[in-house]
């Protein structure tokens, strides 16, 4: 170590021997001080990353990279936060673009992280913001790739515009000018219209509030829904007795199809008889006004009778109480009722399907009715004991208990009159 001091301290003796070359080598140990520190600053600024620097390293796949440019510092963020930067890109064997993300090892990334490609500034200078996902998924190994499903790229303003035709460019450009034409005086204009503005969302206000409102009462009918349609999904096995009862009557109705048309074809007369029906009804309602009348004007009464319904109802409850013990007594014979209930309940489509065959007769007899009223009619007034003036048989029967053959009656002395 001495001999190095000592040839140091020669070779600056040696230097200083010549005019001149202490001077010019102070400068040059200057300048290379003040370029030293200086690269540092801007390797510093530019994110140098060294090579022995721990890193954690992967893949994300994207349709396209538009403005990507590896090795410029362009960063990986988390949450806005820099965390690493674009290393490099390339192209997968699918054609799509690879880009190798290389962030702090602190960072655990999974397979269920998302990537987005962002623009930085105005001149399309992009970024990658990076969701490292969620502890649910695997975390990514070193060198993994995150696959197309998990990235997304931005839409470039060229793309929107090579949509449009040239209608719609001359438009968007006229659109352009004229709205810097309507702002040109917005520092006088635009205060009046932001307090308009003011104005009307504080009017607005009330409305809000009643679409809120609305929001949360949709909410709870959804609510509602929810809980009807979990109930009915859990109620899979009487849904399936009901489709089964259901296939089972369609097929006795498909097998008694003939005897349906044939009612239907009866349908024209069912139409003209409800139609007299009809007006049969209309002139009812024609006689119950005046009845109505009457009732509006006895309704002045009804109070009272109330009254003595409350009084009826009490004994009712009463009676009610006592009809307890019967019940309790009844239930059992109900429940050995139910099975002919079923049994009852098999028993009922075929009886329908007998109940059905009856149409055709009951609708042929129905023409024969008005005949029929009008026979039961005449032989009812033939035997009537009674005129326009009363009756018309009139008779006094004495009866004694010496003229009926009947044994114990002949001690009664008073006679019976009919």
């Amino acid at each position: 170590m001495s001999n190095r001091i000592q040839r140091a301290r020669r070779i600056w003796e040696r230097v200083g021997t010549e005019p001149g070359l202490k001077r010019n080598v102070l400068v040059l140990v200057g300048l290379i001080v003040l370029a030293g520190v200086s690269g540092g600053i801007i390797l510093t600024h530019q994110r140098l990353s060294l090579p022995w620097e721990n890193k954690f390293t992967f893949y994300a796949t994207f349709a396209g990279t538009p403005g990507v440019s590896p090795g410029h510092g362009q960063e990986v963020r988390i949450a806005g936060v820099s965390a690493g930067e674009i290393t490099s890109a390339d192209v997968d064997n699918a054609g799509h673009a690879r880009l190798k993300l290389s962030i702090d090892p602190q960072y655990p990334v999974y397979d269920n992280a998302r990537v987005v490609l962002r623009p930085k500034s105005p001149l399309n200078e992009m970024y990658v913001e990076l969701n490292p996902g969620s502890p649910q998924g695997k975390r990514l190994a070193k060198g993994a790739t995150l696959l197309l499903a998990s990235s997304q790229r931005p839409i470039q303003i060229d793309e929107v515009l090579g949509h449009l035709d040239d209608n719609a460019r001359a438009a968007l450009t006229a659109l352009l000018e004229e709205s810097d034409t309507a702002l040109a005086s917005a520092p006088q204009d635009l205060p009046e219209g932001l307090s308009a503005t003011d104005t009307v969302v504080t009017r607005l206000k009330p409305v809000l509030t009643s679409l809120q409102t609305r929001s949360d009462t949709i909410q709870r009918l959804v609510t509602a829904l929810s809980e009807i349609s979990t109930a009915i999904g859990g109620d899979g096995g009487r849904l399936r007795t009901l489709a089964d009862s259901l296939q089972t009557t369609l097929g006795a109705v498909g097998e008694h199809s003939s005897a349906a048309d044939s009612a239907l074809a009866q349908l024209p007369d069912l139409t003209d008889q409800l139609k007299l029906a009809t007006e049969a009804v209309q002139s009812l309602s024609g006689e119950l006004d005046p009845t109505l009348d009457n009732l509006k004007s006895a309704s002045s009464s009804l109070p009272g009778s109330l009254t003595k319904l409350d009084g009826t109802l009490r004994q009712l409850d009463k009676t009610l109480d006592q009809l307890g013990p019967v019940v309790q007594k009844a239930t059992p014979v109900i429940t050995d009722l139910r099975p002919y209930v079923r049994q009852l309940n098999t028993a009922l489509p075929d009886l329908a399907a007998s109940t059905a065959r009856l149409d055709p007769v009951t609708s042929s007899l129905v023409s024969y009715l008005p005949d029929l009223g009008g026979f039961i009619l005449n032989s009812r007034s033939i035997t009537s004991l009674a005129d326009a003036n009363g009756g018309i048989l009139r008779a006094l029967v004495q009866v004694s208990p010496s003229s009926l053959p009947i044994t114990g009656l002949q001690s009664l002395s008073t006679p019976a009159v009919k």
